[in-house]
C-alpha cells in the first residue's frame, strides 16, 4: 500500500512539473510572438501614452520571469486575470464555454470508443476477409483526412444539401433535442479519424493477444470462442487503447478548436481563436492552463486505471517503488 501511495506521488508531482513548463514555455513565446498588443486593441489612432499607458498596466513592459512568477501567484490565489477587452474575469468566462467543449469532446471519445472497437473486435475475428480489408482502407481514410474537412463535408451534405439537421451554433434554449441535432455532426468530424486509429489498434491488439498461451489454454479447456474474445483477449486487448485515449484527450481538445470554428459553436477553442486574434494574453493563458490541466488530469487517471484493467501492471509498479 505505500508504495502504491508512493507511486501516485510520484504522478502527482510529474503532473505538476508538466503544467508549469507549459505555462512557463507558453508565457515565454507570448512575450516573443510580432505583433504589438497595445496596437490591436487599442486600434490605430491610439497615441503612444495611450498605448504605453497600456502595456504597463498589461505587465508588459516587465521581464518575462517577471509576468512568469507574477501568473503563478495569481493562480495560487485563485485569480486567472481578468479579460483586457471587456473586463470580465477570465475565470467565469472559461467557466461558460468549457462545459461546450467537455461535452462535444466526451461524445466524440464516446462514439469512437463505440464504433472502433466493435470494429477492431470484427477486423480481428475475419482476418483476411474482403470486410476486413475494406475496413482496413476506412480506417486509413478516417486517420488521413483532417478533421476540419470532414467538418465541412458533412456541414455541406447533411445540414445543406439533405437539410436533415441544424447548420450552425448551439442551442441555448435549454431544449435537449435541439441540442442532440446540434451536436451530431461536431461530434462526428471530430471522433472519425479516431474511430478508424481505434479500430486499426484494436485489431492489432486483438491478434497479438489471441495468440498468446493462455488463449490456446482456454480453447484447450473447451471455453466458446465467444467467451474467449470477449472476456479474456478483448479485457488485455484494450489496455493500449485506453493508453491512447488518454494521449488523445489533448488532441481532441486542440481539434475541437478548428470544430467548433467550423460549426459556429461556443466553446474553450473558440475562446482561445478570439484570444489569440486580439493578443489578449490573460485569456490564452487562462484558457490554456485549463486545457493542460484537464489534459494531465486524464492522462494520470488513465495511467492509474491500467492496475484495475491488468494486476500485473500495479505489481510491477509496487516492485518499482520498492526498488527505488
Amino acid at each position: 500500500m505505500q508504495d502504491t501511495w508512493r507511486y501516485l506521488a510520484s504522478r502527482l508531482v510529474t503532473t505538476v512539473l508538466i503544467v508549469l513548463g507549459a505555462m512557463t514555455l507558453l508565457i515565454t513565446l507570448s512575450s516573443i510572438v510580432p505583433g504589438d498588443p497595445a496596437a490591436v486593441l487599442l486600434g490605430p489612432q491610439a497615441t503612444p501614452e495611450a498605448s504605453q499607458r497600456f502595456i504597463e498596466e498589461m505587465g508588459l513592459d516587465q521581464p518575462v520571469h517577471v509576468r512568469i512568477g507574477r501568473f503563478f501567484v495569481q493562480v495560487l490565489q485563485g485569480d486567472l486575470g481578468s479579460d483586457i477587452v471587456s473586463g470580465r474575469s477570465v475565470a467565469s468566462m472559461i467557466g461558460e464555454v468549457l462545459p461546450y467543449t467537455l461535452i462535444l469532446t466526451a461524445v466524440a471519445i464516446g462514439i469512437a470508443v463505440l464504433t472502433g472497437i466493435p470494429l477492431g473486435i470484427f477486423a480481428a475475428t475475419h482476418r483476411g476477409s474482403w470486410l476486413d480489408n475494406l475496413l482496413a482502407f476506412m480506417s486509413v481514410a478516417f486517420i488521413a483526412v483532417p478533421g476540419f474537412v470532414i467538418a465541412i463535408f458533412l456541414l455541406l451534405v447533411f445540414a445543406i444539401w439533405l437539410d436533415w439537421l441544424p447548420v450552425l451554433g448551439a442551442s441555448r434554449s435549454g431544449d435537449f433535442w435541439d441540442e442532440v441535432q446540434r451536436m451530431v455532426l461536431p461530434a462526428i468530424a471530430l471522433a472519425l479519424g479516431w474511430v478508424g486509429f481505434i479500430a486499426r489498434l484494436v485489431r492489432t491488439s486483438m491478434l497479438e493477444v489471441m495468440g498468446e498461451p493462455y488463449i490456446r489454454t482456454s480453447r484447450a479447456y473447451g471455453l466458446s470462442e465467444r467467451m474467449i474474445t470477449y472476456k479474456y483477449a478483448l479485457k488485455n486487448a484494450c489496455i493500449p487503447t485506453i493508453t491512447i485515449l488518454g494521449m488523445g484527450i489533448g488532441r481532441l481538445l486542440g481539434g475541437a478548436v478548428l470544430i467548433e470554428i467550423v460549426f459556429a459553436r461556443p466553446g474553450l477553442g473558440r475562446l482561445i481563436y478570439g484570444a489569440i486574434s486580439d493578443r489578449n494574453y490573460p485569456v490564452v493563458q487562462g484558457a490554456v492552463l485549463v486545457v493542460v490541466v484537464v489534459f494531465v488530469l486524464v492522462n494520470l487517471v488513465v495511467d492509474l486505471s491500467y492496475s484495475a484493467i491488468d494486476p500485473r501492471i500495479r505489481h510491477a509498479n509496487q516492485r518499482d517503488g520498492g526498488g527505488r
